[in-house]
């Protein structure tokens, strides 16, 4: 989604749109339209810089991603630059 790379099912983290919030469904077990990216911050940043989330999910407005990008962070060691 951010980088449109594509890549195996199982190497993405599945996302969702709840109350206006980004939030993160690894499980995928989550009602609704989900979307996909790699669960790295710059995949993350150029989503959001790309409006791609309001788009996946089909919502006017923006999206609150801190939920999601406190969860892609906590992955990637607290590194936000990895």
């Amino acid at each position: 989604m951010g980088c449109r790379k594509r890549a195996a099912k199982h190497q993405l983290l599945r996302v969702t749109a709840v109350e206006g919030v980004c939030v993160p469904d690894p499980r995928g077990a989550l009602p609704g339209r989900g979307a996909h990216l790699h669960p790295a911050p710059a995949c993350l940043d150029l989503a959001v810089r790309r409006r791609a989330f309001p788009r996946a999910f089909r919502l006017q407005g923006t999206l609150d991603t801190e939920r999601l990008r406190g969860f892609i962070e906590e992955r990637a060691g607290g590194n936000p630059e990895s």
